[in-house]
Order: structure tokens, then sequence, then C-alpha cells
């Protein structure tokens, strides 16, 4: 076959990851902006669509007449919906960075273990995700609240006269993602470190460089692409999450995911919903590509 020809095996291997793709996300993608650009209506489902394929070119026509974005004019004058979206970005930002702090000490300290108590540390961090995630932000309900087990050790250390109030503020919606995407940033991060070249240290040493030295200006650097792939990795997911904020955080935590879930469930807004869900997916849009080009350059470079 000449270089370059059409290769049948080849089409068809990479049909398949495209095909996942329309199917589950351009498919549906696609009827969530249908869907953004409809009226709310009193009707199940509630929402009057303003393209109807049955009608088929008048269908269309009809559309474009009355084709407009009220719904995201809707988005951008009320405040609660871009004030969702700030604090959404900033606590997603802020949770990279403590994600960040406890990830990369756990994967440089896996990183220069033993080479066979390696197995046994990478089983420890991915333990969690042998459990239902639900029942593991349940749980930190009753590590949390004022009659939690943190609260008893506390009050038995006689560390604190009283009981402290950490449920339902961000310091408890902190602590559920910081636990919960640990590994995303962990997994990355040592599958970097467990790369790095040991003698690179040495000579760094071996120049005048102390330990502390070495590691900021070879260890650091090197470790970089580890670190920007964990931080996308938990970027992306927190901005839109819901759970963790709604068990932990309560009513104080404003966050893009609760807005949505309020407009789809208890306000039956569906076109507005639909609206908050397009803006959630073009902010992610960044950060995505973003990532997929770090990996890109990434795969370049170790070719």
């Amino acid at each position: 076959m000449r270089a370059g020809g059409f290769n049948p095996r080849r089409a068809a291997l990479i049909a398949v990851p495209y095909g996942w793709l329309l199917l589950l996300f351009l498919i549906p993608f696609a009827i969530v902006l249908k869907i953004s650009l409809s009226d709310a209506a009193l009707s199940i489902p509630p929402y009057t669509p303003k393209l109807d394929l049955s009608a088929g070119w008048e269908g269309i026509r009809a559309m474009f007449s009355a084709f407009d974005l009220e719904n995201f004019v809707w988005l951008s004058e009320d405040n609660l919906y871009w004030k969702a979206y700030l604090s959404s970005v900033w606590i997603a930002f802020a949770s990279v960075v403590l994600t960040l702090m406890v990830g990369y000490p756990i994967a440089y300290g896996m990183a220069n273990a033993p080479e066979e108590w390696r197995p046994t540390l990478m089983m420890l961090v991915i333990l969690p995700f042998w459990t239902s995630f639900l029942i593991r932000v349940y749980a930190w309900i009753g590590i949390l609240g004022q009659n939690g087990y943190l609260n008893q050790i506390l009050l038995w250390a006689g560390l604190i006269d009283a009981p402290l109030v950490i449920l339902n503020t961000p310091v408890a919606v902190y602590i559920g993602i910081v636990y919960t995407y640990l590994p995303f940033m962990v997994l990355p991060i040592y599958a970097t470190l467990e790369k790095l070249d040991h003698d690179l240290l040495e000579a760094a040493e071996d120049l005048g460089c102390s330990r502390l030295s070495a590691f900021w200006l070879v260890t650091v650097p090197l470790s970089r692409p580890g670190v920007i792939a964990g931080c996308f990795l938990v970027f992306i997911p927190v901005v839109g999450e819901f759970v963790i904020p709604s068990l932990l955080g309560g009513s104080r935590t404003l966050m893009i995911g609760k807005v949505l879930w309020d407009e789809f469930f208890s306000n039956r807004d569906w076109p507005v919903a639909s609206a908050v869900a397009v803006v959630l997916l073009l902010i992610l849009i960044v950060p995505i590509v973003l990532f997929q080009r770090q990996q890109q350059r990434q795969q370049e470079a170790e070719q």
C-alpha cells in the first residue's frame, strides 16, 4: 500500500473514538443547545421548541424568523448566574492549589520510596475509588458534623472547648474536594517523577547545589508536565461539581452546578438551565484545549 494511502484498519480504529464522541457528546450537546434556544412552557417537557424538524424546511425557516438569545441575555442580566460562574472558577482554582500542595509531597514520596513498596502505595492512593463516590462524601458529614468524629477527638484531646462549625461551610467543601480529587493530582505527578533520572540530581549536587536547590532547579522543572496535567484534571471537573457543595457546603456555597440543578428540577426552567450548561461548557473548553495542547507537546518531546 502506498504511503499516505487509505488504510481501512486505521480508519476503523479512528472511527471508534470519534463515533463515541459523536454519540455521547456532540448529539447531547446539540439537544441541550436546541433547548437553550426554546421558550419555557407549562408542559411536559417544560419548553416550547423553536426548531421543529418534523415540519421540514418550514420548521427551519420558522426557527430563524423567531431566533433570539433571550435565555443567554437573561444569564448576563441576573447577578446570580455570573456570580455562580465566578465562584465556581475561584473554588476550582483554590482547590487546585490545595490539592497540589497536598498531592505533590505524596507523589514525591511515592517516587522515592523503595521499588517494592511502590505498588502498595499506588494501591492506597486509588483505594477510595473502590467505594461509591456518594458514600465517601456522606462519610464526611459524619466526620465534620458538630457531633462528628473530628470534634469528638479534638474535645477529647482538650484542643477545643466547644465543637467547631465546619459542616455547611466553604472549609467543608474544600476538604471534600481535596479528598475526592487528590488521586487525579497525585497519579500524573507520580508518573512524571518516577521517570526522573536521579543521575541529574547527583550531577547537580556534585556541581555545588544543595539537596533543596537541586530539588527546585531539577526535580520541579522536570515534573512540570505532571503538575500541569494534574491541575487540569482537578480544575475541569471541580468547576461543575454539584454533589460536594450540596452535601457539605449547604446553602452558603454558591456554585454553578447547584444553580443548574435548581433550574432543571426546582424551577423546571429547562431553557435557562440549558443555557447555563452551554455557557459552562464554553468556559471549560479553554482549559480542555490547553490540556490537550500540553499533552501533545509532551508526547512530541518524548519522541
